[in-house]
């Protein structure tokens, strides 16, 4: 998957759950137990990552889930600011297909 395929999926995901559309700061205080560094001036965790799964009928719908998936554990875990699969780095998405669905597992470097 592409940078701008992976964009893509985020912005159907952003309208489809509103995940981090203009939501206020809701910062949880625990992103300080990692280390952090600045990358393309953005402060990311320095060797964390966050994994999410997800399933659908096509890869586009399970990709849209892994990244919900993805979005809720970061959010939850350390607040929306940091919960922007836009803004994560070390991204990778990987699909498979059976005979009846599509799965998807996204991990990505959270960032601010």
């Amino acid at each position: 998957m592409t940078l701008a395929d992976l964009l893509k999926v985020t912005i159907l995901v952003a309208v489809v759950c509103g995940c981090g559309c203009g939501a206020q700061a809701d910062n949880t205080g625990f992103d300080s137990i990692h280390s952090q560094v600045r990358i393309a001036g953005k402060t990311c965790f320095a060797d964390h990552s966050h994994s999410g799964s997800g399933t659908g009928p096509n890869r586009k719908a399970a990709e849209a889930e892994a990244i919900k998936s993805w979005y809720g554990y970061t959010a939850g875990e350390y607040g929306s600011d940091w919960a922007h699969i836009g803004k994560a780095v070390k991204k990778s998405m990987n699909c498979s297909q059976n005979s009846a669905s599509w799965a998807c597992d996204v991990d990505a470097t959270p960032c601010r």
